[in-house]
C-alpha cells in the first residue's frame, strides 16, 4: 500500500527567511539584473522544499468515505501537522511538537444552529508526545509519493486509546507547554484539556501550576452523568469525543546497500503507515457544549 512512498535522499536545509531576503534584494537591483535574480529565485524555490514541505494523500475513512489529508513538516520548528475533514464535517488537526514533546489535537465541530450553537465549536486536547508515535520532522519533509491519486489504507491499525482529560489549560500561559497551542487553540479558549498524569509530568519539569485548573470530576467516583444520558441542556455532564488519525507515517523503513568494496550500509527508504483512534472524556459545565454526544 505504501510502495510508491519513499524518503528522498536529497535534502537541502534552507531557511524560509532566505526567500524574504531575496525579495528585499529584488527592490535594490537594476532592471538588467532582473533576469539573473529570477533564475536565482527559481533555484531557491526548488531547493527550499526540504524545509517547509507539504504532502497531500487521499485516505479512506472508517465509514468508507475518502478524505484528503494534508501532512506538513517544518524542520526549523521541528514539528509535524496532520489535517483532514471527517465524514461528519468536523475538521481535525493534529500537531506533534518534537521540541517540547507535546502533541495537540484540535477539533472544529460543526454546531447545531437551530439549537442555539455557533457555526462551529472548537475543542483542544493536549498531552505528551512519545518519540515512537510518528516519524521525525526531517524524514517527513523528505517523504514523496509517486501516485497522488492513490487511496491509502494504513498498514497497521493500532488500538483505541482512552484518555480522561481531568484538567483545563489556561490559553494565556499555554506557551509554557508548546508555543503552538495559542495559535491552534485560540478559538477553543475555555475548552483546552489535558490529563492528570501529564499535569504531574509538566509540574515536575518546572511548569507553573497556575496554567492548569482541575476539573470537578474524578474517574474513581464520577459525580456527573454522561452527557448522552443527560436530558437538561444546562446541566453539567461528562462529554466524550472520538477521533481517528486514519493514516500517518508512524515508523521508518530501512534498506540495505553495498558499495563497490562490498561494505554494507543501511539507509531510510520508506515508511510504515498506521491508524490510531482516540477517545476523550472530559467535564463540561453544560450539555449544550456537547450536543454531538447523545443517545441514538
Amino acid at each position: 500500500m505504501n510502495a510508491d512512498l519513499w524518503i528522498s535522499p536529497r535534502f537541502f536545509h534552507l531557511s524560509c527567511s532566505v526567500l524574504r531576503i531575496l525579495g528585499m534584494f529584488a527592490s535594490c537591483v537594476s532592471v538588467a539584473s532582473v533576469r539573473i535574480l529570477t533564475r536565482v529565485c527559481a533555484l531557491v524555490l526548488l531547493v527550499a522544499v526540504g524545509l517547509c514541505s507539504e504532502l497531500r494523500v487521499r485516505v479512506r475513512l472508517a465509514d468508507g468515505l475518502v478524505t484528503e489529508e494534508v501532512l506538513e513538516a517544518d524542520i526549523e520548528r521541528d514539528l509535524i501537522s496532520v489535517e483532514f475533514k471527517q465524514g461528519d464535517g468536523a475538521l481535525i488537526t493534529f500537531v506533534a511538537d518534537f521540541k517540547q514533546d507535546v502533541k495537540i489535537f484540535r477539533a472544529l465541530i460543526l454546531g447545531e444552529l437551530e439549537r442555539g450553537q455557533n457555526q462551529y465549536q472548537a475543542v483542544c486536547f493536549i498531552s505528551r508526545l512519545s518519540r515512537n508515535e510518528i516519524i521525525p520532522s526531517e524524514s517527513m519533509a523528505r517523504l514523496r509519493q509517486k501516485n497522488p491519486h492513490a487511496i491509502r489504507l494504513a498498514e497497521e491499525r493500532r488500538g483505541l486509546e482512552q484518555l480522561t482529560m481531568s484538567a483545563a489549560v489556561n490559553l494565556s500561559q499555554a506557551s509554557q507547554l508548546s508555543s503552538h497551542i495559542h495559535n491552534m487553540c485560540s478559538e477553543a479558549r475555555e475548552a483546552i484539556y489535558t490529563r492528570e498524569s501529564d499535569v504531574k509530568h509538566w509540574l515536575d519539569k518546572g511548569v507553573d501550576g497556575s496554567i492548569f485548573e482541575v476539573l470537578p470530576q474524578t474517574t474513581e467516583a464520577p459525580s456527573f452523568q454522561a452527557c448522552h444520558s443527560t436530558k437538561d441542556l444546562w446541566q453539567p455532564c461528562l462529554c466524550t469525543y472520538s477521533l481517528r488519525l486514519e493514516w500517518y507515517p508512524c515508523l521508518l523503513k530501512y534498506c540495505r546497500s553495498r558499495d563497490t568494496t562490498g561494505k554494507g550500509s543501511t539507509y531510510k527508504c520508506g515508511i510504515k503507515s498506521c491508524s490510531k483512534g482516540y477517545h476523550f472524556t472530559y467535564y463540561v459545565p453544560q450539555k449544550q457544549m456537547c450536543l454531538w454526544d447523545e443517545e441514538t
